[in-house]
């Protein structure tokens, strides 16, 4: 009896490994937890119950106003839907990605949902126009309706569910932003998809659609037949539409799902996080027949840009990194994300005129750094220093260090004096702060920075200056983090090396 007993929980384990290892076959057992609302929906189209698990932005309060993009993951659970909560929490920290929705989509029948045609050795396959209509018109809206989701979607399917996401792309191109399909099953019925392509892929112009598509580069992962897709695409893709495919070596066909999607996610998110086109001066004064030269830092990469006001497009000249401004006018450049909704400009406007004057001398004047007077205060934007009593004054001589004043966060600096230029030409002012500044020569606001921001950009501006002594003024505050303000500049004798200096002590006059 005891015998029959142990054979029987020896069966009973055995049997209950075999369903688990089955289900995660089919992608539809949950073995962590993440913290998702289990959802369902009765799909008229489908003619069943469909259970969808969704995750919302860690940072997302009920009720706010906040909206967000969607990635709908097919053969959901967590054996995709896991891996890639992980890997959009990791690039949302980066930041590479904004905070989505995740939708995890549970399968019943992936043969059939999948397959856009019918295969005789598949016996209920052929169903991907339908499953396509449920998601398109029962799915969606139920997510738009119930979640905060900003109507921005993304499809991400893997194998089988990599050809649906193609099939879907041709199909119904509008409903969804971006497409990724990893190591999609292409060769389904023949290469049904590829043939069909050449006939879909004009549908897909100026949608600002994007694609990721990849694999395994290796003799088992031609078998999939994405190089024959890739080969259409190189021929057929339209103006309007962005894609790119990955081969990735030494990966198997569940292994190739990690890079590909970390790639896939900052490739359809390209553009997202960055800083405008970084290009200096960003503003100025232009002589008559006196070119100004330009700089760009960064990354270049689709950034375009135009000299006549009007607004960037594909189709205008690529930024470089050193150019030359001839006239007077509103430079816009504009950097170009992958699906259009992460395009950022910035405006650099220069006008025509002539030498600011300087003064001959200051009476009661000497070298040796510019007066600064200290404030104590909490400010989300410069105060106004006339209103306000300072603690604290001093020079901005070798001995000043912004660490060494009595408070750390929460204060304020005017500074002021004058500063002495011994040539003439055109100089480049640079200013870099943390938290907002703002810059005046000749009593002229000349750049303003001001606001909380970090310390990593940088305002600049250029003007044609006379010899002579030019009273300054820098305005400064600082509300938490790590302080940081530079004054720099750029003379017209080492206007070619392109890098910034601090205006030397001997050049900071202050009232004696």
């Amino acid at each position: 009896m005891k015998n029959k007993i142990y054979l029987f929980l020896i069966l009973f384990i055995f049997m209950i490994a075999g369903l688990i290892n089955q289900a995660k076959a089919q992608d539809t057992v949950v073995t962590k937890t993440y913290h998702g609302k289990l959802d369902s929906i009765n799909s008229g189209v489908l003619k069943q119950k469909r259970l969808i698990q969704v995750f919302t932005p860690a940072n997302y309060k009920p009720g706010s106003t906040d909206k967000y993009d969607v990635l709908y993951v097919l053969d959901g659970g967590n054996w995709n839907t896991g891996l890639i909560l992980q890997l959009k929490n990791f690039l949302e920290g980066e930041p590479y990605v904004p905070p989505i929705i995740i939708v995890s989509v549970l399968n019943i029948d992936r043969i059939k949902d999948f397959t856009p045609t019918h295969a005789d050795d598949w016996k209920t396959s052929g169903g991907a126009d339908n499953f396509l209509s449920f998601l398109k018109n029962e799915l969606i809206p139920h997510v738009n309706k119930t979640y905060p989701s900003n109507g921005n979607n993304t499809l991400w399917g893997h194998s089988l569910g990599g050809l649906f996401v193609v099939y879907a792309l041709l199909n119904e191109p509008k409903t969804f932003k971006s497409y990724i399909a990893a190591d999609p099953s292409l060769w389904w019925d023949k290469v049904y998809l590829p043939k069909m392509a050449a006939g879909k892929l004009p549908a897909l112009a100026g949608l600002n659609t994007t694609l990721f598509m990849g694999g395994r580069d290796s003799e088992d992962g031609k078998s999939m037949k994405i190089d024959t897709m890739d080969t259409i695409l190189k021929k057929m893709a339209p103006a309007g539409f962005t894609w790119k495919t990955m081969m990735y070596p030494d990966e198997t066909h569940s292994s190739v799902r990690l890079k590909l999607t970390h790639d896939g996610l900052k490739f359809i998110y390209k553009g997202y996080g960055a800083q405008g086109p970084t290009i200096h001066p960003t503003n100025g004064i232009f002589l008559k027949n006196k070119p100004i030269k330009m700089w760009f830092f960064g990354d270049s990469s689709n950034v375009r840009y135009t000299t006549d006001g009007t607004e960037p497009t594909l189709a205008s000249e690529k930024i470089r990194k050193e150019f030359t401004l001839s006239a007077p006018g509103k430079l816009i450049e504009k950097r170009f994300s992958n699906n259009g909704k992460y395009d950022i400009s910035s405006i650099a406007e220069f006008k025509e005129g002539t030498y600011l004057p300087g003064l001959s001398k200051v009476k009661n004047s000497i070298p040796g750094g510019f007066h600064y007077a200290y404030y104590e205060g909490k400010w989300d934007k410069l105060p106004d220093f006339s209103k306000l009593k300072p603690l604290k004054s001093g020079l901005t001589d070798t001995a000043f260090k912004l660490n060494k004043l009595p408070a750390k966060n929460n204060f304020a600096l005017l500074i002021n004096g004058w500063l002495q230029i011994k040539e003439d030409g055109y100089y480049f002012f640079a200013l870099v702060s943390d938290d907002g500044s703002r810059f005046y020569i000749n009593n002229q606001l000349v750049i303003d920075y001001d606001g909380l921001h970090g310390g990593d950009g940088a305002r600049s501006y250029i003007a044609p200056l006379k010899k002579g002594f030019y009273p300054i003024r820098v305005e400064y505050f600082q509300k938490e983090g790590d302080a940081d303000l530079d004054l720099l500049y750029l003379t017209p004798g080492i206007s070619d090396i392109k890098k910034l200096i601090s205006v030397p002590f001997e050049l900071q006059y202050h009232h004696q």
